[in-house]
């Protein structure tokens, strides 16, 4: 046998094993253990993901009584309370950890961290068993730790690898992290598993996502929908996609529907409101707004969102209440501060302004629009130096700003350094020719005695903006002052 042989002979063996673990997952009926259930409860997986692995295998657990109010409070909702008692056995053991009910009702109730205390403990005694790993790595996502979940993650998938969840949230992990290829790879091993499991048709969908693929997530996405169309997060990756394509309107119907699914689902609730905001509908974009922060009164994105939105109708005291709540409650985050130092300046608060500029600042010590409206705000204070400063620094960092020359140009002017203020000014020009470009140079020529070229800008201006008083009124005066010259 010749080496190519021997590697396709290998990769016979590869697939045909594989092959194999689903024919055995599907055929073995092995009934589920209560700890099994909770853990696979406690560690998010849907009501119809469970409902599917009890109507295929069963369970070996009796619901005795209590147990019903239980699972209700670990998440269970009436459908897969109904299939739990429809496939349990005449004769079972209900026996299950009392802290694993208890760490269920804490995952669901977003108390992660008591949850992963339980779960920790419960894996010392059982290190063997998938679910509870999963359940880890699930309370471990949640608080943002994605490499100790995809460790859980993987730990669960050597144990069991049979098992499409697991293979979801892998996917899940590597799409977070922006690896298409595995995300793709591995909602495939979960189809190949089970082609009817809606959520790897998710997976699949967010995998073909972030490699711009958007008609086929569309497709994936669309077919999980078809398979449960009870799961609100197909409809909210719907809208995502939906929106970069530009279908607003569509997206925003898509969030509609993933809210109908889960009232408490305050990221729908915040991107609806991103999407009303831009619509200029900001009192609907308030009211989203105001729901996700019930939902979620510590999320930064939602007050900073919201502060923004009352900024652009106008509401500064509510905006400046938004953003001192944001820090409040999250003195680390870093954004809100631009925009809280934006609604001082609109108020003429440059006291107050000032700090929060610095703070900005040092959340983006790149980001030219900040040390630009910093250098804004020291001129207008009278710290032309530091102004100055602040504005040469916003042009280097972004040297295609128009805006940014234009004021660093209007500030030398003001220092009387005229010829490189000139020179800022044709930047500007050069970037943006409009009227106001060309008045302010003009209006930089004239003081250096350049009176021919100040009216050449002048026309310019007047030109383009015809109906302005004030271009034809300062090209009179010039032309009345040249004259005058010329008769002397």
């Amino acid at each position: 046998m010749g080496p190519g042989e021997s590697v396709v002979r290998k990769f016979l063996v590869i697939f045909l094993m594989m092959a194999c673990s689903g024919a055995l997952f599907a055929e073995s009926r092995e009934p589920l253990a209560c700890v099994d259930t909770v853990a696979l409860l406690a560690g998010g997986t849907s009501d119809h993901t469970v409902s599917e692995l009890v109507r295929r295998n069963g369970i070996s657990f009796r619901l005795e009584h209590g147990i019903k109010s239980v699972l209700s409070n670990a998440g269970a909702d009436a459908s897969l309370i109904q299939i739990l008692e429809a496939n349990q056995p005449r004769v079972g053991d209900s026996t299950c950890p009392a802290e694993l009910w208890e760490a269920a009702i804490s995952a669901h109730h977003n108390n992660y961290a008591g949850a992963e205390d339980i779960i920790r403990k419960l894996i010392d005694k059982r290190p063997n068993n998938a679910a509870l790993h999963l359940a880890l790595a699930y309370v471990r996502q949640q608080q943002g730790d994605w490499n100790e979940a995809f460790d859980e993650y993987s730990t669960s998938k050597e144990l069991l690898p049979s098992l499409p969840e697991i293979h979801n949230r892998l996917a899940y992990v590597f799409y977070q992290s922006n690896d298409s290829n595995n995300a793709i790879a591995e909602a495939r091993t979960a189809l190949s598993i089970d082609p009817r499991n809606a959520e790897a048709h998710r997976f699949l969908g967010l995998g073909l996502y972030i490699n711009d693929q958007f008609d086929l997530a569309l497709g994936a996405f669309h077919q999980a929908l078809v398979l449960d169309p009870t799961i609100a997060d197909t409809h909210y990756d719907i809208a995502m996609v939906l929106n970069d394509k530009g279908d607003g309107s569509g997206a925003a119907m898509e969030y509609r529907k993933a809210i109908r699914l889960r009232p408490t689902f305050w990221q729908a609730h915040n991107n609806l409101g991103i999407l009303l905001h831009d619509a200029g509908k900001l009192d609907l974009a308030v009211s989203e707004y105001r729901e996700a922060e019930r939902l979620a009164p510590a999320e930064p994105t939602v007050r900073n969102n919201l502060g923004n939105t009352y900024y652009d109708k106008g509401d500064y005291d509510s905006a400046i209440a938004e953003f001192t709540a944001l820090f409040q409650l999250n003195p680390n985050w870093k954004g809100g501060h631009a925009g809280l130092a934006k609604v001082f300046l609109a108020k003429r608060d440059y006291q107050s302004a000032v700090p929060q500029l610095k703070l900005a600042i040092l959340d983006n010590p790149t980001g030219s629009a900040e040390h630009r409206v910093m250098g804004q705000v020291l001129l207008l204070t009278n710290h032309q130096a530091d102004g100055l400063r602040e504005l040469r620094i916003a042009v280097e960092l972004d040297p295609d700003s128009a805006l940014a020359h234009h004021l660093l140009g209007t500030a030398l002017f003001e220092a009387q350094q005229l010829n490189v203020a000139a020179e800022e000014f044709h930047e500007a020009l050069r970037l943006e020719p409009t009227a106001e470009n060309h008045y302010f140079l003009a209006a930089c020529l004239m003081s250096m005695g350049r009176d021919g070229e100040a009216l050449a800008e002048l026309e310019q201006a007047s030109s383009l903006k015809p109906g302005q008083n004030l271009y034809r009124a300062r090209k009179g005066e010039l032309l009345k002052l040249m004259r005058e010259n010329k008769v002397q």
